[in-house]
C-alpha cells in the first residue's frame, strides 16, 4: 500500500487529475483488493485452525480412554496410570497446538523454537532439585522397585510406603510418625525393600552357658519351631552352633514365615524359649558385676 500513496502524492504534485484517477482505480483495483483477500485467508484459516482443534481435543479425549480402559485391564498401579495420563495429555496437547500455529495459522516456525528453548533452560535452572525430584518419581514409578504399602528401609530411614508421588514419596515409622523423602534422592539410594517377597526368613540367636548340653538346646528349640502353627512347614528349620562367645555359647534358629506374620511369630518364639529353657532348667547367661568391698586397715 505504501507505493500506492507515494505516487498519489506525486501525482498531486504534478497537478494531473487523470493521473492521479488511475493509480486510485489502481489502488482500490488491486491495494483493497488484496488487503481484504489477505483477510479472508486469515478468517479462513482461523476457522479451520479452530475445526481442527475442536477435532482434536475429541481424538485425544478418545484416545485417553482407551488408555485408561487398556491400564486398567492390566491392573496397572493408580500412581503410575494417572501420571502415564497426565503425560502423555500433555504431549498430545502441545502436539496440536504447535501444529495448529505453525501449520494452520502460519507462524514461523523457527522463532517459537527459539522462545520455547530459552524459556525451557530458564525454568530448568530455576527448578533443577524439582526436575531431579521429577526424574526421580518416574524412575520409581516406571521401575517399581517398591510399591504402596511395602516396609522398606533406606539411608537409616525405614517404613511403610504410603504415597509414591511425582516429586515425594510417603513412608509412615513403626511410631506412626510422617516422613517425606524426595524422589531425586530416593532414587540414587540403596533400598531394601523388607517386604517385596510374599515370604521372610527369621533369624533368632539364643546364648547358653558353656555349660549347658548342646545336644538338648537344640532339641528344644526345634521342638519349639516346629510346633508353631506360623513356621512353614515346607521350608528348612536350621539351629545350629552359630558362635561360642566370651561368656556364652551362641545358638541360631532360623525359620520361613509369611511376611505378614514377622513379627508375631518373632516375639512368640522369644517367649517360647524362655519358657521352656526356664522349664528344662537352661541358664541363659548375663553380664554379672562382682563387687569386693576391703576394710582398710
Amino acid at each position: 500500500m505504501g507505493p500506492y500513496i507515494y505516487r498519489c502524492l506525486s501525482v498531486l504534485e504534478a497537478g494531473t487529475n487523470s493521473d492521479f484517477n488511475n493509480i486510485l482505480g489502481d489502488f482500490v483495483n488491486s491495494g483493497l483488493k488484496g488487503f481484504l483477500n489477505e483477510g479472508l485467508d486469515f478468517i479462513k484459516r482461523l476457522l479451520i485452525a479452530v475445526i481442527i482443534l475442536v477435532i482434536g481435543k475429541k481424538l485425544i479425549h478418545y484416545f485417553i480412554g482407551l488408555l485408561t480402559k487398556y491400564f486398567n485391564r492390566t491392573k496397572m498401579e493408580a500412581s503410575v496410570a494417572g501420571f502415564l495420563q497426565a503425560m502423555i495429555r500433555a504431549i498430545l496437547y502441545i502436539t496440536l497446538a504447535a501444529f495448529i500455529i505453525i501449520q494452520v495459522i502460519g507462524v514461523a516456525s523457527a522463532p517459537i523454537i527459539a522462545i520455547l528453548g530459552s524459556a525451557g533452560l530458564s525454568i530448568g535452572l530455576a527448578l533443577q532439585g524439582s526436575l531431579s525430584n521429577f526424574a526421580g518419581g518416574v524412575l520409581i514409578l516406571l521401575l517399581k522397585p517398591f510399591r504402596v504399602g511395602d516396609y522398606i528401609i533406606t539411608g537409616g530411614n525405614e517404613g511403610t510406603v504410603t504415597a509414591i508421588d511425582i516429586f515425594y514419596t510417603r513412608l509412615l515409622t513403626v511410631d506412626n510418625r510422617l516422613l517425606v523423602m524426595p524422589n531425586g534422592s530416593l532414587s540414587n539410594a540403596n533400598i531394601i525393600n523388607v517386604t517385596y517377597e510374599p515370604v521372610r526368613r527369621l533369624d533368632i540367636s539364643v546364648l547358653i552357658d558353656y555349660s549347658e548340653n548342646i545336644k538338648k538346646v537344640k532339641d528344644i528349640l526345634t521342638e519349639i519351631a516346629e510346633n508353631h502353627e506360623l513356621v512353614l512347614k515346607d521350608q528348612d528349620i536350621s539351629v545350629f552352633v552359630n558362635s561360642f562367645d566370651s561368656s556364652a555359647i551362641n545358638i541360631g534358629i532360623r525359620v520361613w514365615v509369611i511376611k505378614e506374620n514377622y513379627w508375631t511369630l518373632k516375639c512368640e518364639l522369644l517367649e517360647l524359649i524362655k519358657t521352656q529353657f526356664d522349664k528344662n532348667e537352661i541358664t541363659i547367661p548375663f553380664d554379672q558385676l562382682d563387687v569386693n568391698i576391703r576394710n582398710n586397715p
